[in-house]
C-alpha cells in the first residue's frame, strides 16, 4: 500500500482546541490516554463526545475502492465519480511514518463533499512499524514498534505504543468531521513472521490499537499484507490468544487480480472476520485513467458492514410498484382495455407524486388521465390520453439523482432497476432489489450502448438525462 500522508498533531490539536472532545482526546494523544483493558467487547465511554452529521464510513457496502499516496483533489474526484467504478477511497489521515505526509486536500470539507456524494472514506494511519521491517523508520523521527517483550512478556512499550497512535488517528478523525462508528485503518506493513520479538510485539501493538479505537467511539480495521500480518491476527483468532483484542475489520494485501475479498487458507482461514467484515487490495500500483485524469492508485474490493443492502419499502399501502413490463396505456375502448395492474401501479407513483388524489382503482379514468397529463405538461411530454413509455420512465425516476454504480444501494436504485424494464421488453426483467450489482451494471452499460453514451456502467448525470427524458433506442 501507498505510504500515508499526515497533518502534525500541533495543528490537529488546534483544531480540537476548546471543544468538549479536545479534553478527552489531548491526553490520549500526548500521553497514550488511559489505560483500557484489553479484549473483545470492552470499550470505555468517551466523555464530551460530539454527535457529527456525517454519515458514518464505510458503513453497509460491498463494492470497488482505491487508495492512492496523495489525497485527490476535488476535479479528479468529481471526475472519476462520473465515469470510474469505484465508489470507496483510501486517505492517509495520520501517522509519522507516511510517505505523504504533506495532505493539502485532504480537509474537514473534501471529507463531508465526498460522504454527502455517496463515496465511502477509508482513513488509514500509518504510525509505528515492525521492528523487523527493513524499510522502516523512514525519516528517522519515526519510531517503530518496540520489540522488548518487558514484564511478562506483554510487550508493554507496544502496547503503549499502540494506544498513543489510536488516539492520535481519533484526533485526525475528529478535525475532519469523521463520525464516531466509522472504521479508522492501522497501515501495517509486511514484515518477517518467522522473527519472534517483532511478530509479538506488532501483535500486541495492534491489540492495543484496536482496544483503544473502540474505546473512543470508533471501529478498529488493520491493513497489512495476506502473509505477515493478517496470518499473525488470524492465527491469533483461530488459537483464541489471551490478551489479544483483534479488529473488527481486516483490509488484506492480496495482488491477485482477483475482485473479492478472499485469499488461500493458509493466510486466512474462510470463516475469519466473515460475514462482512473484509477488505482486499487486490491490485498493486498502476496507472488507471477515468474521467480524462490519470492517477496512480492501488485496487480494492471492499465486503463491510452488512455489505450493499436495498432495504425494504413500501408503496401506497402495499401496492406492488414492480412490473416485469411496464405496458403502453390508453383509454378503454371495444376491443381493449388497460391492464388493471399496470392502472393501479400508475395511480400509485402519481399519487406519490402529488398528481393524483384519487382511489387506486385500477381504472383508466378521466381523473387518472388527468393526473397523468399534469405529469406529462411538467417534464415537457406531450400531453395526451396515452401513457407513453417515455411517461412511464420519467415517472420511475422521478426524485433524487445521485451518481450511481456497483455497490449502490437504496430506493434510488430501485428506480433505475424498474426504468431500465420499462425501456426495454427483456425476456428476463431486472429485480427491483435495490442493489446496485453485476447485472443491473451489465443493463446500464447496454442501455448507454443504444444511446451512443460512455459505456461506463455508471448512472452518471449523462445516464440520468436520458432516463429522465425516456429516452430509448
Amino acid at each position: 500500500m501507498h505510504p500515508p500522508a499526515r497533518h502534525p498533531l500541533r495543528r490537529t490539536l488546534a483544531v480540537l482546541a476548546g471543544s468538549a472532545l479536545a479534553v478527552g482526546l489531548l491526553t490520549t494523544a500526548t500521553t497514550g490516554g488511559q489505560a483500557v483493558a484489553e479484549g473483545p467487547g470492552r470499550t470505555a465511554a468517551v466523555p464530551g463526545k460530539a454527535t457529527a452529521t456525517n454519515p458514518v464510513t464505510p458503513g453497509d457496502f460491498t463494492g470497488y475502492g482505491f487508495d492512492q499516496c496523495h489525497t485527490p483533489d476535488q476535479a479528479t474526484m468529481d471526475r472519476w465519480l462520473q465515469s470510474s467504478p469505484f465508489l470507496a477511497v483510501g486517505v492517509y489521515m495520520s501517522g509519522a511514518s507516511r510517505a505523504c505526509r504533506d495532505q493539502p486536500n485532504l480537509t474537514a470539507t473534501w471529507v463531508q463533499t465526498q460522504l454527502a456524494r455517496g463515496w465511502r472514506i477509508l482513513p488509514i494511519t500509518l504510525g509505528p512499524q515492525a521492528s523487523c521491517q527493513p524499510r522502516f523508520p523512514r525519516y528517522g523521527n519515526d519510531p517503530k514498534i518496540s520489540p522488548l517483550p518487558g514484564k511478562n512478556n506483554w510487550y508493554g512499550r507496544a502496547r503503549s505504543q499502540g494506544r498513543t497512535e489510536a488516539g492520535r488517528a481519533v484526533n485526525a478523525a475528529t478535525a475532519l468531521r469523521i463520525t464516531p462508528g466509522s472504521t479508522l485503518w492501522y497501515d501495517l506493513e509486511g514484515f518477517d513472521l518467522g522473527n519472534r520479538r517483532c511478530r509479538e510485539s506488532a501483535l500486541a501493538f495492534l491489540s492495543a490499537w484496536s482496544t483503544q479505537i473502540r474505546a473512543l467511539g470508533y471501529v478498529s480495521g488493520v491493513y497489512s499484507s495476506a502473509g505477515s500480518g493478517i496470518k499473525m491476527l488470524d492465527d491469533a483468532r483461530y488459537t483464541e490468544r489471551a490478551g489479544i483484542a483483534l479488529p473488527d475489520q481486516i483490509w488484506l494485501a492480496r495482488w491477485d487480480g482477483r475482485a473479492d475479498t478472499t485469499t488461500e487458507a493458509r493466510y486466512l482461514r474462510a470463516d475469519g472476520w466473515q460475514p462482512h467484515a473484509r477488505v482486499k487490495q487486490y491490485q498493486g500500483g498502476h496507472d488507471e485513467r477515468w474521467g480524462g485524469v490519470t492517477i496512480n492508485i492501488d485496487r480494492d474490493f471492499l465486503d463491510v458492514g452488512q455489505g450493499s443492502v436495498g432495504g425494504p419499502e413500501r408503496h401506497c399501502n402495499g401496492v406492488r410498484i414492480s412490473l416485469g413490463r411496464y405496458p403502453v396505456l390508453v383509454p378503454a375502448n371495444e376491443t381493449q382495455k388497460p391492464p388493471r395492474r399496470a392502472v393501479k401501479v400508475l395511480q400509485c407513483l402519481l399519487q406519490e407524486a402529488g398528481m393524483y388524489r384519487g382511489k387506486l382503482n385500477s381504472f383508466y379514468g378521466n381523473g387518472t388521465q388527468q393526473a397523468a397529463q399534469a405529469w406529462q405538461a411538467r417534464t415537457g411530454a406531450p400531453v395526451s390520453t396515452t401513457w407513453s413509455t417515455r411517461n412511464w420512465m420519467s415517472l420511475l425516476v422521478a426524485g433524487d439523482h445521485p451518481v450511481l454504480k456497483y455497490g449502490s444501494a437504496g430506493p434510488v436504485v430501485r428506480r433505475v432497476q424498474r426504468a431500465l424494464n420499462a425501456a426495454v421488453e427483456r425476456t428476463a426483467p431486472l429485480h427491483a432489489t435495490g442493489v446496485f450489482d453485476a447485472t443491473l451494471t451489465i443493463a446500464v452499460k447496454a442501455y448507454q450502448k443504444s444511446l451512443r453514451l460512455e459505456q461506463s456502467g455508471v448512472v452518471s448525470t449523462q445516464t440520468w438525462r436520458a432516463l429522465m427524458a425516456g429516452r430509448v433506442r
